[in-house]
């Protein structure tokens, strides 16, 4: 009896093999990359204020990711009627060299790594990491063309300088905003009580933010959320995990009630995936020993996958 093409070859099921984001290849030289999509490891977790943990960030993603990876062309979505990721040419990285206690040089290798992605004209996809880890994702933008940065999180972090920290994970938006070729950002879900003070609140509007809480994301929809982002703009999408609700997201290490369920978001990024051009991202955050099920780093890599299979096709 003749095979079918799914009966050939190795079944290769999600427990087999080594975990590489999505079971994509995995490539060492960084001056190799041949890749619509670059994967880059950022397990950095020294700027938490609270439980660290998310250095594990990466290796619970890649894990959960295989998920998602049963080795046939593709992934059929029958509510949009499109196989996504047919024929995607994703490349995984590894990790960008962490040395502890030094913030500066573990946020220089980072850099170094989005720069060699962006070189090669990939999209750099990062895996945090604490939110810090944003701040090398972004100087590396420099020199690439204005971006407009949407972030989803619980928290705005845009904290100037707090007892001479100025590069924790408290930091990013601001050192973002400062950045000239950044020309505004939309700060989607951020909510309860903040790290930061109303004076941030107040310095983030005044230097280009538009801020959303929930509710107010709830309220407004997804469509008129959208229609706040410039359209046609090369977009930045920086997601921490804690966005969510930590009922479907409890692996984080600063866990605020009130969050995002999963087609929220899921539908506002294949909203900015049409909207605009989706030139990098990263996903931070994610601390798997809190939480066990493995329900958290199952959620990063499930929206991970959905998103590069959205900017892909749109593109």
């Amino acid at each position: 009896m003749a095979g079918h093409g799914y009966d050939t070859g190795r079944l290769n099921l999600p427990f087999v093999g080594i975990s590489t984001f999505g079971k994509y290849p995995y490539v060492q030289d960084w001056d190799a990359i041949d890749a619509d999509v670059a994967i880059l490891g950022a397990p950095f977790d020294f700027g938490t204020q609270w439980r660290a943990g998310a250095r594990f960030g990466p290796r619970g993603i890649r894990e959960a990711s295989t998920l998602f990876s049963f080795g046939h062309a593709g992934a059929y979505d029958h509510e949009d009627d499109v196989t996504y990721l047919e024929g995607a040419r994703i490349v995984d990285l590894g990790d960008a060299d962490i040395v502890h206690t030094d913030t500066r040089q573990s946020h220089a290798n980072i850099e170094f790594g989005v720069r060699k992605i962006l070189k090669a004209g990939a999209i750099p996809v990062v895996l945090g990491g604490d939110h810090s880890v944003n701040i090398p994702c972004i100087n590396a933008f420099d020199g690439q063309g204005p971006i407009h940065i949407v972030q989803i999180d619980a928290h705005l972090d845009f904290v100037d300088e707090r007892h001479g920290v100025r590069y924790g994970h408290g930091n990013p938006m601001r050192r973002a905003a400062e950045k000239p070729y950044v020309m505004g950002m939309t700060q989607i879900g951020i909510r309860n009580v903040s790290s930061t003070a109303r004076d941030g609140y107040e310095a983030a509007r005044a230097m280009g933010s538009d801020i959303l809480s929930v509710r107010q994301f709830r309220k407004l929809g997804v469509e008129s959320v959208l229609s706040r982002v410039p359209e046609g703009a090369r977009l930045y999408v920086t997601l921490d995990i804690d966005g969510f609700d930590p009922s479907i997201a409890p692996g984080t290490g600063t866990p605020s009630h009130g969050g995002f369920l999963y087609y929220e978001i899921l539908e506002l990024l294949d909203g900015l995936a049409r909207r605009g051009r989706i030139v990098g991202m990263d996903l931070v955050e994610v601390a798997p020993d809190y939480d066990h099920s493995g329900t958290t780093a199952i959620l990063a890599a499930q929206i991970l996958l959905n998103t590069i299979g959205r900017v892909l096709h749109y593109r």
